[in-house]
């Protein structure tokens, strides 16, 4: 099961530099989110604070009762186990193989046998669909294949919470939708708390439950994902848009007189696209921490963009949602 994680009021600078200040945000426990921002906004910087890798200027993590940002070292140890992270490339050692890769937090932190580790191990292993893979070194695989022995070493402690930095980076777009449909396979089986660091809009769009976006050095929004793909705010509608006009430019915002020139020119955000459906679990019906589409929609009054909720099939998942769980309860009965 994952855990909740409470972030008040953090700020973060490097000397004179500040990164960003007064994050406050909500993970909730089981939830998939994602962060978003343009680069250099922080968000890598974000993660290493969320795990005490770094240590903030102010503000709070509650994690279990305990605020992170300032317990004592060995306290910090103790709830850093609560975390598995999957890092930017992988972060592998480039002198093992695979196997011994993913069981090398099983051997420095535990007392667990051989046979228990090897046991663990494979199965995470199959988990990330890795198996007959264990041999090779991390030079002789892809960087898709990479990324999911990183995934695997981050899940052999069965962490409550999960740390993804940019999964995606590196990889086509087929790998890309390989990796998240594996996220949120992996988050249906576990029930752990994910945070995805990404720039990928497919991504921000389809999988997660919540979404969060930092800009000049602030939290701009954080919330659920149909509040975020409705939103009308600036900065939110052209980021999760991909679209140049906007507050964002080339060297991270623009100044007043280039927006004011934009829309001179008539250069308006232009129309919300359709919301697409939630990429769904492989093997489940639903993932406990899902909603059905339509319903932070309806319960906050915002009408859904023409086309939203409909899948490549034509389905509209305000629809089959419903009848999906009406069939796996029947399946469970």
């Amino acid at each position: 099961m994952g855990v909740e994680v409470v972030v008040e009021g953090l700020t973060k600078s490097f000397g004179r530099q500040v990164v960003w200040e007064d994050v406050t945000l909500t993970l909730p426990a089981g939830h998939i989110c994602v962060l978003l921002g343009p680069s250099g906004t922080g968000k890598s910087v974000f993660l290493k604070t969320l795990v005490g890798l770094l240590r903030p200027d102010r503000g709070h993590i509650w994690i279990n009762g305990h605020d992170l940002a300032g317990c004592r070292e060995k306290r910090l140890y103790e709830l850093r186990r609560l975390f598995g992270v999957l890092f930017q490339d992988g972060a592998l050692f480039g002198s093992l193989n695979l196997y011994d890769n993913v069981a090398f937090p099983l051997r420095e932190h535990t007392r667990r046998s051989e046979s228990q580790i090897r046991r663990i191990v494979m199965e995470k292993m199959e988990l990330v669909g890795l198996v007959g893979a264990e041999g090779k070194f991390p030079g002789e695989v892809s960087g898709g294949m990479r990324k999911r022995a990183g995934l695997a070493r981050a899940l052999v402690l069965d962490p409550e919470i999960i740390l993804f930095d940019e999964p995606d980076s590196g990889l086509d777009p087929v790998r890309t939708a390989y990796l998240n449909q594996l996220i949120v396979d992996l988050n249906a089986e576990t029930d752990a708390t994910f945070l995805i660091v990404t720039h990928d809009i497919t991504t921000a769009r389809t999988v997660p439950d919540d979404i969060g976006l930092l800009f000049r050095r602030e939290l701009v929004m954080f919330g659920p994902r149909e509040m975020l793909l409705s939103s009308e705010e600036p900065v939110v509608r052209q980021f999760l848009n991909a679209r140049r006009h906007g507050p964002i430019g080339m060297s991270e915002e623009k100044d007043v007189a280039e927006l004011e020139a934009e829309a001179r020119l008539g250069r308006e955000p232009g129309r919300l696209p359709p919301i697409p459906p939630q990429l769904m679990p492989s093997g489940t019906a639903v993932r406990r921490a899902q909603r059905p589409p339509g319903v932070w929609l309806a319960e906050n009054g915002v009408t859904a963009p023409p086309g939203s909720f409909v899948d490549e099939q034509g389905r509209d998942w305000r629809e089959e949602y419903p009848r999906l769980l009406a069939a796996d309860a029947e399946a469970g009965r």
